[in-house]
């Protein structure tokens, strides 16, 4: 709520159920299985939609739990503010048709930015494929935005300006309506040229967002 506020109601509310490995046991708690992996991420979404909407019934989940959670006074945007929802399974879509204003994705989560281009482009759009199911299963049309993660999904999509407008043109191809970069490093997996980013960003292409 206080970001929404300051922000004069720019915010987004990203949330997803969470990375495997190291991800998962960096603060010394035991790996959860994919099942209750999702059953977490369930709940939190759940129990986040009704204290950002100002419902102050309680919550009694497996993972979370909430008594009376008066919260005040409320979000800019209202109902509250916008969910950005990660999702690449059943569950996750269906939870994405019921909560999301933009479903997110970074292609296969069991192979991070390791998946070649064109593969990774086909499985995006047979994974929006099914986020329509899910929303029409769940009464809603597929109203929500679509936003895929370009720099796990793509090959060095930031190589050049030509290199970008093509991924994008892909991405919109496939039914996507946001595109995001990791902002340019000077090494590492998101190592990229900062002056090709500046000229992508100052020239008329399709929007561009820096993580």
């Amino acid at each position: 709520m206080t970001l929404d506020d300051l922000s004069d109601g720019r915010v987004v509310a990203g949330v997803g159920a969470g990375g495997r490995g190291h991800d998962a046991r960096a603060l010394g708690r035991p790996e959860l299985s994919p099942r209750d992996s999702a059953d977490r991420f369930r709940e939190f979404v759940e129990l986040a939609d009704r204290l950002l909407r100002g419902v102050e019934d309680d919550y009694r989940g497996r993972f979370y739990q909430a008594v009376n959670p008066a919260s005040a006074p409320g979000c800019v945007q209202r109902p509250r503010v916008p969910f950005a929802l990660a999702a690449s399974g059943p569950r996750g879509f269906a939870l994405a048709a019921e909560y999301a204003q933009t479903w997110v994705t970074n292609g296969d989560p069991r192979r991070f930015g390791e998946v070649p281009e064109a593969e990774g482009l086909a499985l995006i759009a047979a994974q929006r494929r099914e986020l329509v199911r899910a929303c029409a299963a769940a009464g809603r049309t597929a109203d929500l935005a679509t936003l895929v993660n370009g720099s796990v999904v793509g090959d060095h999509p930031l190589g050049s300006v030509e290199r970008f407008v093509d991924f994008a043109g892909a991405c919109a191809e496939a039914g996507f309506t946001d595109l995001v970069v990791h902002y340019p490093r000077p090494d590492g997996p998101f190592a990229a040229d900062l002056a090709v980013f500046e000229r992508i960003a100052s020239q008329a292409l399709p929007v561009v967002r820096a993580m």
